[in-house]
């Protein structure tokens, strides 16, 4: 069965960077698309980031844009999530899904998150 896990949240200072990475199993994960998706306080999840099968592609939301790097390694079944400049509004749990926003198979699994808080 797919299971993912995303680990590497803590707390950080505005401004700050932090690296999220996500594990794979139970498919073939470099056939796959995936996404990166947040959910913060009391709000619906929403999606920030997806990368195509082989890497070559990626999209951002505009809320990350120009500050979060979103790469994946095929031969470690893992996705990472570079984030830097962060801000108090990136505060969330931070989970890994398959698929491509807007895709059919778009968060068909959702992992295990991850929390992010971003305070002074």
């Amino acid at each position: 069965d797919v299971q993912l896990q995303a680990f590497g949240g803590g707390s950080v200072q505005p401004g700050g960077s932090l690296t999220l990475s996500c594990t794979a199993s139970g498919f073939t994960f470099g056939n796959y698309d995936m996404s990166w998706v947040r959910q913060a306080p009391g709000e619906e999840i929403k999606w920030i980031s997806s990368i195509h099968s082989g890497g070559h592609r990626t999209h951002y939301s505009s809320s990350v844009r120009g500050r979060f790097t979103i790469t994946r390694d095929d031969a470690k079944n893992t996705m990472y999530l570079l984030m830097n400049s962060l801000k108090p509004e990136d505060t969330a749990v931070y989970h890994c899904a398959t698929g491509l926003y807007g895709s059919p198979g778009y968060m068909d699994s959702l992992g295990q998150g991850t929390l992010v808080t971003v305070s002074s």
